[in-house]
């Protein structure tokens, strides 16, 4: 067993099994990050409704932090829609069809805007318009919905999300960008924006769709944890059963020789005539 290739063999075994239980506390303090996260999300919605203006000043410049700490905030926020604002996001679904999220912009009375998610539309709409189908309701209207932090381009890993070109007045973009999307408003945005939950008045016909609230589930992370915890276990109980019949092979009794073997082989008979 303590042989160069024995001893290989037992430090890659144990690097596995090593690997294995790491992998599975990972995966458990995933879990942790993830019921943390769920449970600020409930907090969040639990608190009572409030105007966008009590939870993002117009005129402030929030900082990243602030805005983290009024996501998923209940808000009502009261204006006039601009339809040719309007922009679709690529790339969403619901319950497993694709389609757009519809981005648009509604104004309040202090000259300030609120990028408004309103829903999903299916992919057969186009994006060069007529928007007709989903226009929002003219007039005064009232929103109420989630704080949302804007969506940012993802560089980390091996692909990167699509990014969206610089320049130009987009009709479409990748993600909830609010600051692409301020490049072509000249109303100033406020640095969030919200899902549409309800609205008075209401929407004309059944689209765009509200998006469902974020999925509070708490993922695949347990199961994976004891599928690496069991792995590592049973890398380690057949490994050892290997040795040990390696081991029991080796240290065997010697085979004796036929008795028949150790017999002297007959001389010749003489014979006498």
């Amino acid at each position: 067993m303590l042989r160069p290739l024995w001893i290989l063999s037992h430090l890659f075994v144990a690097v596995c099994v090593v690997a294995l239980i790491a992998a599975g506390f990972w995966q458990l303090n995933r879990l942790q990050e993830r019921k943390a996260a769920n449970a600020e999300v409930l907090a969040a919605q639990d608190q009572p409704i409030a105007p966008i203006a009590d939870l993002v000043p117009a005129g402030a410049a929030p900082s990243v932090d602030d805005v983290a700490a009024v996501e998923y905030r209940l808000t009502t926020v009261t204006g006039t829609y601009r339809p040719d604002d309007q922009v679709l996001i690529r790339n969403r679904t619901y319950q497993g069809a694709p389609g757009y999220w519809v981005l648009t912009p509604l104004v309040q009375a202090n000259g300030t805007a609120v990028a408004v998610n309103r829903g999903w539309v299916p992919f057969a709409v186009l994006p060069e318009g007529p928007w007709d189908r989903f226009a929002p309701p003219t007039g005064t209207v009232t929103v109420t919905g989630l704080v949302r932090e804007p969506q940012v381009r993802a560089t980390g890993g091996v692909v990167s999300s699509p990014a969206d070109p610089a320049d130009g007045r987009l009709r479409t973009l990748s993600r909830v960008d609010v600051g692409r999307l301020q490049q072509q408003v000249d109303t100033p945005l406020l640095p969030v924006y919200v899902d549409l939950q309800t609205q008075q008045p209401a929407q004309p016909d059944a689209t765009p769709t509200p998006v469902p609230k974020p999925e509070l589930s708490e993922g695949s992370h347990l199961s994976y944890a004891g599928q690496f915890f069991i792995f590592g276990a049973l890398t380690v109980v057949v490994y050892i059963l290997l040795l040990r019949r390696v081991v029991h092979k080796g240290a065997g009794p010697e085979v004796e020789p036929d008795d028949a073997d150790d017999e002297p082989e007959p001389e010749p008979s003489t014979v006498r005539v």
